[in-house]
């Protein structure tokens, strides 16, 4: 028997390619994207980027920093001159991901609905001003 021919409708949509899905996947993960975003707006130390991802936890910022350095996405960085201070440092690689984050920086702002500060976040989105 004969294989039937693809209907028109299924032959128009393309496959996923593995590599496009694979970069969704890695920058995609929970946690990723806001800790590029607070890397790529300056934030080096482990410190500064709990502090700038509200509800981020210190394991799961450990993990995920693990996770883009065997990427090569971030460098861990032992400072010198100062024993167990230690930077975390976005490669070229990273880097190249800042247009990708503020594109979907832009997306969001454009549909996504304001989501209300939670009790403890510590800074608001950047187009919430503070209200007296």
């Amino acid at each position: 028997m004969a294989a039937s021919a693809p209907s028109p409708k299924s032959s128009l949509v393309a496959a996923v390619c593995p590599r496009f899905h694979r970069a969704v996947e890695l920058i995609g993960r929970r946690w990723t994207g806001a800790i590029l975003s607070a890397m790529l707006s300056g934030a080096t130390r482990f410190t500064d980027i709990v502090n700038a991802v509200p509800g981020l936890s210190d394991r799961l910022l450990s993990e995920r920093l693990k996770e883009l350095e065997a990427e090569g996405i971030v460098q861990r960085v032992t400072q010198p001159d100062a024993p167990g201070r230690i930077q975390y440092l976005l490669t070229d690689k990273g880097r190249d991901l800042s247009a990708v984050i503020d594109e979907v920086s832009c997306w969001a702002n454009r549909w996504l609905e304001p989501v209300p500060c939670r009790e403890g976040d510590h800074r608001a989105a950047p187009d919430e001003v503070p209200r007296s």
